[in-house]
């Protein structure tokens, strides 16, 4: 069952090596190097702009980028140690602000002690029957997406389940409040409705969001147990919409959007760390439009860290695409004047969500869709509405939102 306290979430996500300024591809170790307590000098600014929810990138033990992960049990030593945790979640605890964590679960690093011995042994390791192997390969492991450092975990053996499932519950009896289960569409689903219902008895409350591409998002929830799935589908619908002035894919996405209601508790987006920051790819007007339109549909939405200040960032295909949408945030928060503008519509459009907080599983209704125009009505159990404009005529796209009353928010 998904928790009551998710249905009035607002996250601002956060890529923590980054955003912490710790080396990705030269990491300094041995640690621990306090760094992750930065991230509390900006707590402050997430309640501020109306967030309610931290949602954290990978934080433990690994070679590089933090999706390698060389121990679950332990925090990167680039970014600190256990105090430096219980600091954070405690600071987030004062502030009302719930903490979901990153959990890598389909594949570890090659330098991970399991393929190591593997790597040594062969299959004779004991380790050997909790790796998926590939004879395709030439050290004949199962590579991530062929990622040569990420090496997949075989999730038919129950020893596999009971490992998972007590890295969930280390980090959620230390005080998370859920997950994110990172590359979950690789993980088969029967693996994850033996593993949540381990997680659930002990920490029932918990939030269990799955990285799915795509699909029937509402299906694979119900069959893995998931709370909620990340909304790519209706991602790409947005800025496709923006960036090429034609509505018919996103009035498309927005009926696929509807059906999962009251199925799943969709994560919604319009940037993350694995792709194009929103504002380089429509601009920053098109990036004001699209939090607008993110704020006014079902779901539990995120801001990615940045994105309230317009940040640019281009996903590449060079050895160090990530770093430019993955930045490291300032010690403390501050913004130049042109930033504040948009900092301002932000927040504008987080208060629309925060005063409409029926809108998170409000029914959807297509009203128009022409070859520039595509408006939409929301529909909240109480029979609570608003009507939301898309114009993409102009130079520049416009959003209007407004009820029977008045314009809540025009862009």
């Amino acid at each position: 069952m998904i928790p009551a306290w998710a249905y009035t979430s607002i996250w601002w996500s956060v890529y923590p090596l980054g955003a912490c300024g710790a080396p990705i591809r030269d990491a300094d170790f041995p640690g621990p190097h306090h760094r992750l307590g930065r991230l509390e000098n900006w707590l402050d600014h997430i309640v501020e702009i109306g967030c309610n929810g931290l949602a954290l990138g990978p934080i433990w033990t690994s070679t590089s980028h933090g999706y390698d992960v060389v121990n679950h049990f332990t925090i990167d030593p680039r970014l600190g140690d256990d105090q430096d945790f219980d600091d954070l979640v405690n600071a987030c605890r004062r502030r009302g602000i719930r903490v979901l964590l990153d959990g890598v679960f389909n594949h570890v690093s090659r330098d991970h002690a399991w393929v190591s011995s593997v790597l040594e042994e062969g299959r004779a390791s004991q380790w050997a029957p909790l790796l998926r192997f590939d004879d395709r390969d030439p050290q004949g492991l199962s590579r991530f997406e062929g990622h040569g450092g990420l090496i997949e975990l075989d999730h038919s053996h129950s020893e596999v389940v009971d490992y998972v499932a007590s890295v969930m519950n280390h980090w959620l009896d230390r005080g998370a409040d859920g997950w994110r289960l990172d590359a979950a569409y690789r993980v088969p689903n029967q693996f994850w409705a033996q593993v949540l219902p381990e997680v659930r008895t002990l920490h029932p409350d918990s939030l269990v969001v799955a990285e799915v591409l795509h699909g029937d998002y509402a299906g694979i929830a119900q069959e893995a147990g998931f709370d909620s799935v990340t909304q790519y589908e209706l991602w790409k619908a947005i800025w496709s919409a923006l960036k090429d002035r034609n509505p018919h894919e996103l009035m498309w996405a927005l009926t696929r959007h509807d059906e999962t209601r009251g199925r799943e508790l969709p994560w919604t987006f319009v940037s993350n760390h694995d792709v194009t920051r929103i504002a380089s790819m429509v601009g920053l007007q098109g990036a004001k439009v699209a939090t607008g339109i993110l704020m006014a549909l079902s779901g539990t939405p995120a801001i990615y860290y940045g994105d309230e200040f317009g940040w640019l960032g281009e996903k590449t295909e060079s050895w160090s695409s990530d770093d430019q949408i993955r930045p490291v945030l300032g010690e403390y928060p501050g913004w130049s004047s042109d930033q504040e503008q948009i900092l301002g519509f932000t927040k504008a459009a987080i208060h629309l969500r925060r005063s409409h907080p029926w809108l998170v599983d409000a029914e959807l209704s297509i009203i128009e869709c022409s070859q520039s125009v595509l408006r939409w009505k929301m529909t909240g159990k109480n029979s609570e509405s608003i009507h939301v404009e898309l114009n993409l005529a102009a130079t520049e796209p416009h959003l209007r939102i407004s009820d029977a009353a008045a314009e809540l928010l025009a862009i």
